[in-house]
C-alpha cells in the first residue's frame, strides 16, 4: 500500500508595523480589521473542521499590535472616528468617514448588505457629486449607519457564527443606535482578546502548529549583507553604502523567538523567513537560534539544485537538511502553483468545485510519487485573499479541510510532524540566496528609491552607534525583549526603531514593482522610524528624512515595461507574476472636478509579447460591480493614426477601429477582453504595427448612456513605450 501524501498548509499572518513612533498612533487600520475578520476566522475554521489541521506563522510585530488593540491602548484614527457621536462631529470628521469607511471589497462586503450599498450610492461614488454635496447628503443617522456598517462588514464569518448578536445587527440593517454601535465594538474587543488564546488552545490540542518570522519582518539575507543581492541580480545597481549587519539579523530572529515564547509559553520549532528569503548566512543564524525548520519557495530550490528540469517537482515534494557550523536546519519548499491557486484563482470558483479541484491535484501528486513518502507544502498569505471569497473563505476552507481529511491517500499534517517521516534527507551545504519572488531580492533592493532607503537606514545606524555606546552594545546583544526594562530606555527605543525600519514592507512599496494608493503612508512610517532615532539621541535630523523617498510623477508613470508578458485574458489576476513585468501608470491622481467619476479607476498596466499588445485596467473595486449595464469603456490609442476599442461587460471580443478622416472603420484586428474583477485586453500587434522603440499614446473613457462621465488621464494621454521583442529582460536593474 502506498504511503499517504503528507499535506501541510502554512498560513502566514503579517501586517506592517503601523504604529508611528513620533505620534504613537496607528497610521492605517488593517491590523484591527484583519484581526476581527481573518486572524480569528482562520483559526476558528480549523477549530470547527473535522480533521482540519494547519500551521499559522505569526510575525511578532503583528502580535504586538493585536495585543495593543486587545488591551484597548491602540490609538487608531479609524476607531476614533468610528466611535465619534455624529451629532458632535466636525465637517472634517465627516469627510474622514466618507473618504475611508467604504474601504471594503464592494462585491463581497458591501453589496450583500442593501443599506451599506445604499450609503455607497448616497456618497456619490461614480457620480458627479462634489465633496460638499456628498457631505450634505449624509445626515446624522446616515453617518451612524455607515460607522456601524464599515466595522460590521469587516467582521468575519466565523465571528458572526460565534456571536449571534452580530447576525441580529446585520438583520436590523439600518437606523442603528449608539447602543448598537457600542455593542459592536464591545464584541469586536472580545474577538480580538480571544485571538491569541484560541491559537494557544489549538496548538495544545495538536490541531495547529504555530511558527514565527523575524520580529519586524526584515529580509534577513540583506541585513546580513546587502551585497548578496548580486548573486541573483548581477547587473543590479545596489546602494552606495553596503549594509552588512548580521548581528541585526540575529537580533530580529532571537527577539522573535523570545517574544513568541513569552506569548505562547513554548519556543517555536519553525520559521518562515520574511518573504521566504534565505541565504547561507541567514539560515545559519536561524539554526543557531534553536529553530528546527524553515521554509522558502520552489524557485529557490530549483536555483539551488543542479538536477534536470524533469526532476524539479520530484525534488520539491520532500524536505531537506541545511548543515553549517555543526548546526542542522530542516528546510521545506512551497509548491508555488498550488499556493497561488488559493491566493488568486479559487475566489471566483464555486467553493465546493474549487476544493474538489485542489484535492484532485493533490491526488495526482500522490500518484506520481509512486508509493514514496512525499510532502506537499502550501504557503501563502493568511489574511488578504479572503475578502475576495464568498463568506470570507469559510465555505471553501471548510470544504477543503474536510475533503483532504476524508481522502485515504491524503493526510493533513504540520511541518514538525511531517519531518518525522523523513529521517533521511538530502543535505544542502549551501543554498541559492533568494526569496519567493523570482528567487532574488529585486523587490526590496536595486531601485533608486529602495537604495535610498537602505542608505538612510545605514546612515542612521552609524549615527546611533557613534553617538551612544549603549546603543552599540545593545545592537550586539542579540536583541531587546519587548517586555524587558531595556526596551523602554532611550538606547532600547533607538534599537527598536532601527529594527522597525529594517522591515520589508517599506522597501516593498518603494520602487516601481508594486502600486498602492497608501504608499505615502509606508514611506512616512519608514522615515519617521529613522527620525525617531535622531530625536531620541538629541542629534540633528538630516533634512532628507523630511522629504518623501517615494516619488510620484505628475503624469502618473510608475514604471516602464521590464520584460515580455503573456497574461491570460480572463478579467482576474490568477498569478502574481502575470503582470509583474508590465508598465504601470497610477490613475488615482488624475481626477478633476469636471469628471468626479474618475475616482473609479486606480491603475493602468500595459505590456506585450511577440504577437499581442496587452492592457489591464484596475478599479478601486471590482469593475464588473462598478460598471452599470450599458456602460462602455473606450480604449483610445494614437500611433500615427487614431484607434479605438469599444468594450462592455456583456461581450468579450470585437474589432479595433481606426479613424480615416472623420469616419471609423475596422482594422481587421480581432481583439479580446474580459471585464470581471479587472479589465484585461489583448490587441494584435498586426493591427497597430508599431515600430521598435515607438510610443503609443492612450487614454480611456467611460460613457453612460450618451454621456462621457469619466476620462483617464484627464489632461494628457499616457505614453506607452514599445521596445519590441528585444526588450532587455533586466532593464529595471540598470
Amino acid at each position: 500500500m502506498s504511503a499517504p501524501l503528507q499535506v501541510t498548509f502554512i498560513w502566514h499572518m503579517h501586517q506592517p508595523y503601523y504604529r508611528d513612533p513620533l505620534t504613537g498612533r496607528y497610521d492605517l487600520p488593517w491590523t484591527y480589521l484583519h484581526a476581527i475578520k481573518d486572524y480569528y476566522d482562520m483559526a476558528a475554521i480549523v477549530d470547527q473542521s473535522d480533521g482540519g489541521r494547519a500551521t499559522f506563522n505569526l510575525v511578532p510585530s503583528l502580535m504586538e499590535q493585536i495585543r495593543d488593540y486587545a488591551a484597548g491602548t491602540a490609538a487608531d484614527p479609524f476607531l476614533i472616528h468610528g466611535r465619534l457621536d455624529p451629532t458632535e462631529m466636525t465637517m472634517e470628521n465627516r469627510r474622514f468617514i466618507l473618504d475611508n469607511f467604504f474601504s471594503a471589497n464592494r462585491e463581497r462586503m458591501i453589496e450583500p448588505h442593501s443599506r451599506y450599498l445604499e450609503l455607497l450610492y448616497l456618497a456619490g461614488i461614480g457620480s458627479r457629486s462634489s465633496s460638499a454635496d456628498r457631505l450634505r447628503n449624509f445626515g446624522d443617522q446616515d453617518i451612524l449607519d455607515l460607522q456601524v456598517w464599515f466595522f460590521l462588514a469587516w467582521t468575519g464569518e466565523m465571528a458572526r457564527r460565534r456571536w449571534p448578536e452580530l447576525q441580529q445587527l446585520i438583520k436590523k440593517g439600518r437606523n442603528f443606535s449608539t447602543d448598537d454601535k457600542r455593542f459592536l465594538f464591545d464584541i469586536q474587543r472580545e474577538i480580538i482578546r480571544g485571538i491569541i488564546p484560541l491559537y494557544r488552545k489549538l496548538q495544545g490540542e495538536g490541531k495547529v502548529e504555530l511558527s514565527v518570522s523575524p520580529y519586524y519582518h526584515p529580509i534577513l539575507p540583506l541585513l546580513c549583507d546587502s551585497g548578496i543581492a548580486r548573486t541573483a541580480m548581477p547587473k543590479a545597481n545596489l546602494p552606495q553604502t553596503r549594509f552588512r549587519h548580521p548581528e541585526d539579523a540575529r537580533s530580529q530572529v532571537v527577539m522573535a523567538r523570545d517574544y513568541f515564547t513569552e506569548v505562547f509559553g513554548f519556543a517555536p520549532a519553525g520559521m518562515w523567513p520574511s518573504e521566504g528569503s534565505i541565504s547561507d548566512e541567514a539560515l545559519t543564524i536561524i539554526a543557531e537560534s534553536g529553530i528546527r525548520w524553515a521554509a522558502s519557495d520552489e524557485g529557490v530550490l530549483a536555483a539551488t539544485l543542479t538536477d534536470g528540469l524533469g526532476e524539479r517537482k520530484r525534488n520539491l515534494y520532500q524536505p531537506y537538511s541545511f548543515c553549517r557550523n555543526g548546526t542542522e536546519l530542516s528546510l521545506l519548499f512551497r509548491d508555488h502553483r498550488l499556493s497561488d491557486l488559493i491566493g488568486f484563482t479559487y475566489s471566483r470558483w464555486e467553493p465546493e468545485r474549487a476544493a474538489e479541484d485542489f484535492t484532485r491535484r493533490l491526488e495526482k501528486i500522490r500518484k506520481n510519487a509512486s508509493g514514496r513518502d512525499a510532502l506537499v507544502t502550501i504557503i501563502l498569505d493568511g489574511e488578504n485573499a479572503w475578502e475576495y471569497y464568498p463568506e470570507n473563505g469559510y465555505p471553501f476552507l471548510a470544504s477543503l479541510y474536510r475533503k483532504i481529511a476524508k481522502k485515504s491517500g491524503l493526510q493533513l499534517t504540520t511541518p514538525s510532524e511531517a519531518l518525522q517521516r523523513f529521517p533521511d534527507r538530502r543535505v544542502l551545504d549551501d543554498v541559492h540566496p533568494g526569496s519567493w519572488i523570482d528567487a532574488s531580492y529585486g523587490i526590496w533592493i536595486g531601485h533608486p528609491e529602495e537604495n535610498r532607503g537602505w542608505e538612510l537606514l545605514q546612515q542612521a545606524r552609524e549615527a546611533a552607534v557613534t553617538r551612544s555606546p549603549e546603543v552599540a552594545a545593545l545592537l550586539g546583544s542579540r536583541g531587546i525583549p519587548a517586555e524587558s526594562s531595556a526596551a523602554t530606555t532611550i538606547p532600547g527605543l533607538v534599537c527598536r526603531s532601527l529594527f522597525a525600519a529594517e522591515g520589508s514592507d517599506w522597501f516593498w512599496w518603494y520602487g516601481d514593482d508594486h502600486f498602492s494608493p497608501h504608499s505615502d503612508h509606508f514611506d512616512r512610517l519608514f522615515r519617521n522610524n529613522l527620525i525617531h532615532v535622531y530625536r531620541l539621541l538629541g542629534l540633528p535630523v538630516p533634512r532628507e528624512l523630511f522629504e518623501p523617498i517615494k516619488k510620484v510623477t505628475p503624469a502618473g508613470l510608475v514604471r516602464q515595461p521590464t520584460t515580455l508578458i503573456t497574461p491570460a485574458i480572463n478579467g482576474i489576476v490568477d498569478d502574481y507574476f502575470e503582470w509583474l513585468g508590465a508598465g504601470l501608470y497610477d490613475l488615482s491622481r488624475q481626477s478633476s472636478a469636471m469628471h468626479a467619476a474618475e475616482s473609479l479607476l486606480l491603475c493602468f498596466f500595459y505590456g506585450y509579447d511577440h504577437d499581442f499588445f496587452y492592457i489591464r485596467v484596475d478599479g478601486v473595486s471590482p469593475l464588473d460591480k462598478l460598471l452599470l449595464p450599458g456602460d462602455k469603456l473606450r480604449l483610445h490609442l494614437h500611433l500615427e493614426r487614431e484607434y479605438v476599442l469599444i468594450m462592455d461587460a456583456e461581450s468579450s471580443e470585437g474589432e479595433l477601429l481606426v479613424k480615416h478622416d472623420t469616419a471609423w472603420t475596422a482594422t481587421g484586428g480581432h481583439c479580446q477582453w474580459e471585464i470581471c474583477r479587472i479589465c484585461e485586453i489583448r490587441i494584435p500587434l498586426t493591427a497597430l504595427r508599431p515600430e521598435q522603440k515607438s510610443t503609443l499614446f492612450a487614454h480611456i473613457t467611460l460613457t453612460r448612456g450618451h454621456e462621457e462621465i469619466g476620462r483617464w488621464p484627464t489632461h494628457s494621454p499616457l505614453a506607452l513605450t514599445y521596445m519590441g521583442p528585444e526588450l532587455d529582460l533586466e532593464n529595471w536593474l540598470v
